[in-house]
């Protein structure tokens, strides 16, 4: 009989006969049953309850926690060879208020390092970033238990197990669930249902196979895996990596708790004893004690007595932080911050705060009290309660969003007259005051390249890709924002109007901003993804011409940047329009392509505009422009008065992209 296995097996039985929680050897090995006095490097939220339970968040919104084994483990043999056969089980919890809203699941993984200070929290589960999932460079192998559905990453849905290299794209995931040994059937798991779980992830290294299986706590590991995937990770993982979890919260309260873990290289994993598990933390309401039936009629005349002396005070202060609050808003009540915490987190709303005024409110910088999230916070005004209840529900919709294009809506707070919203914090500002002020830097080619692939894809995403069609109907630089890389992320979402996939939108009040709006909505009142194509089209030519779409000329009339734009077109030299604080830093084929595009998009006429999918086309090289438009050598002004005449341009067919400097060439980049 091997002596090592003798060895190992006098170990375990050792820690049995004492009551020792956990085991581990010199031979990649190691068991915890709980984890009171074990050795993990932790970091985040992360972190030991005194009674062994391993907590991974613990509720605090849009933060990450990560646990790892101190030490890492050779996986290879010998330099470059295989990675070696290796299985892992632990057993699992997740709470959330509500297990259909929840956020964001638990990650196990191999890495070479057990740094991620660079990943993000939310949808990035402490994983990666948006500029860095899915490098090749990450070297991590992961096996995600999911509980929120993010377009981006193209997630089956919200309670999923998936199999992730490198980063959040899973090359195979399931439903959560296990199939039984007797029937064959499938059954369902609720991953964040806070029940114990336990998890068998098993690497074989000469079929370089990959099987993943769940069950319910007491239940043997079902034969047939819920997830098995052939994929050679010795591609993936270094000689030497570590082991551990990953996790992290988003918009919603949720606890994640990991509480037991075996590991066992070229070793099946050693069984967890399930009776030293600790217990899980009580969640929801506690029963109300019988004591109180007694006492609270003799404290509740005592409080009475104290509070008439203080009666003033107390009504001043419920004043000062006074909100409206009816029956219908406690279903969005995970999305609506208190005016209090607001009010301080802005120091009152205090000037110095101020990022920004607008036409529709007034934007202020701020911390909240409890996470220390750096927010802006959005007053507007409204005066009316006819169609709050819609208003508001459309707000709590737009707060699922998540695209690294768009600024991320946290959520509301009202009061009379005044409706308050809660975005993600950009530290680098608006794009207009990069534009128009001469304090800021001029943005360079590159950069505004970047900055249009950016918001086209945003827009993409809000029309066609996510569960409804969303209108920003307010598409311009001041509700462009700037995050530390100098990416454009679409912000200000207080105009925006949702409907379903395939249905008509209805005719509503013309809002936006002069200048950015489509000419057919002075006729039809009803916005479209097209009506958010022009302002587009518009927006892109006022970021490549340094110029606002309406200016005043020295004789007192109303200069169209479009009608600007023809004109160098007209002369044969379109690329006299770009912005001369450019000094001529910028690639001809591509300035063309882009100056022709935004004329495309602020066509007058509806038909001949494109949509987003075609736009984002353009702009990567997969198809060329159109060499044909319907639109003479006329004014924009007079082809949208044309249009609203209910005129049909048959008869006008010109080439617009025919005659100038330019030619057209395929461009990618950007992110």
């Amino acid at each position: 009989m091997n002596p090592l296995f003798c060895l190992v097996n006098l170990q375990i039985l050792f820690s049995l006969v004492f009551n020792i929680p956990s085991f581990v050897n010199a031979n990649h090995q190691f068991v915890y049953s709980r984890f009171n006095g074990v050795n993990l490097t932790l970091d985040g939220m992360a972190s030991i309850t005194p009674n062994g339970l391993l907590e991974l968040t613990n509720g605090t919104l849009r933060l990450k926690g990560h646990a790892f084994h101190p030490t890492p483990f050779n996986f290879r043999k010998k330099p470059n060879g295989p990675v070696q056969s290796f299985a892992v089980t632990y057993i699992f919890a997740i709470y959330c208020i509500h297990s259909a809203v929840c956020g964001h699941g638990i990650a196990f993984l191999i890495a070479a390092s057990n740094n991620f200070s660079d990943a993000l929290p939310a949808q990035y589960m402490g994983l990666a970033n948006g500029s860095n999932n899915g490098n090749a460079t990450n070297h991590f192998f992961a096996v995600e238990l999911d509980t929120n559905k993010n377009d981006e990453f193209k997630d089956i849905n919200n309670n999923h197990v998936g199999v992730n290299i490198n980063g959040l794209n899973s090359v195979n995931s399931s439903n959560a669930g296990y199939y039984d040994d007797n029937s064959g059937n499938f059954h369902n798991l609720t991953l964040a249902s806070y029940k114990m779980m336990q998890v068998w992830v098993e690497y074989d290294e000469s079929s370089t196979r990959v099987n993943v299986t769940l069950a319910p706590l007491n239940m043997a590991k079902p034969s047939k895996s819920l997830i098995s995937v052939t994929y050679n990770i010795s591609r993936v993982i270094t000689d030497k990596a570590y082991v551990g979890f990953s996790s992290s919260t988003g918009s919603f309260v949720a606890r994640q708790y990991v509480l037991g873990w075996s590991f066992g290289m070229n070793e099946p994993a050693l069984p967890i004893d399930i009776t030293k598990l600790p217990k899980l933390p009580h969640e929801g309401p506690k029963p109300q004690s019988k004591v109180l039936d007694i006492t609270l009629p003799i404290a509740t005349a005592s409080f009475a007595i104290a509070v008439g002396t203080i009666v003033t005070l107390l009504i001043r202060r419920r004043l000062r932080y006074a909100e409206l609050r009816e029956d219908w808003e406690i279903e969005f009540g995970p999305h609506r911050f208190s005016y209090k915490d607001l009010f301080h987190a802005t120091e009152g709303f205090n000037d110095k705060n101020l990022l920004g005024i607008g036409g529709f409110g007034r934007v202020y910088k701020g911390v909240l009290p409890m996470s220390k999230q750096m927010v802006a916070v959005k007053r507007i005004s409204h005066d009316s309660n006819q169609g709050i209840k819609e208003f508001v529900a459309e707000v709590v919709s737009i707060g699922r969003l998540q695209h690294r294009n768009i600024v991320q809506l946290h959520g509301y707070c009202r009061r009379k007259g005044e409706l308050i919203l809660v975005y993600e914090y950009m530290s680098s500002g608006s794009l207009d005051k990069y534009l128009y002020d001469q304090d800021k830097p001029t943005l360079c080619w590159e950069q505004r390249l970047q900055i249009i692939k950016g918001i086209a894809s945003g827009l993409l995403y809000l029309h066609e890709e996510w569960e409804k069609v969303v209108l920003h109907r307010d598409i311009k630089p001041s509700n462009v924002l700037l995050d530390e890389g100098m990416n454009g992320r679409l912000g200000d979402f207080g105009l925006a109007r949702l409907y379903d996939h395939g249905a008509d939108p209805q005719t509503t009040h013309v809002v936006g901003t002069i200048g950015y709006l489509a000419p057919e909505l002075a006729r039809t009142s009803k916005a479209t993804p097209l009506t958010d194509v022009f302002s587009f089209g518009i927006f892109v030519l006022e970021l490549i011409c340094g110029r606002k779409p309406i200016e005043q000329t020295a004789q007192g009339s109303q200069l169209m940047l479009v009608d600007w734009v023809l004109e160098f077109w007209h002369k044969g030299s379109l690329t006299g329009a770009v912005d001369i604080k450019l000094q001529g830093a910028y690639d001809v084929d591509e300035a063309c392509l882009l100056l022709k595009l935004g004329l495309l998009c602020s066509h007058p006429f509806i038909s001949a505009r494109p949509n987003m999918r075609q736009v984002m086309h353009y702009l990567n090289g997969n198809m060329p422009l159109p060499e044909q438009l319907t639109l003479a050598y006329m004014s924009f002004n007079m082809l949208s008065l044309m249009q609203n005449k209910s005129f049909i341009p048959a008869t006008l067919t010109n080439s617009l992209l025919g005659t100038s400097n330019c030619t057209i060439s395929d461009f990618s980049g950007g992110r």
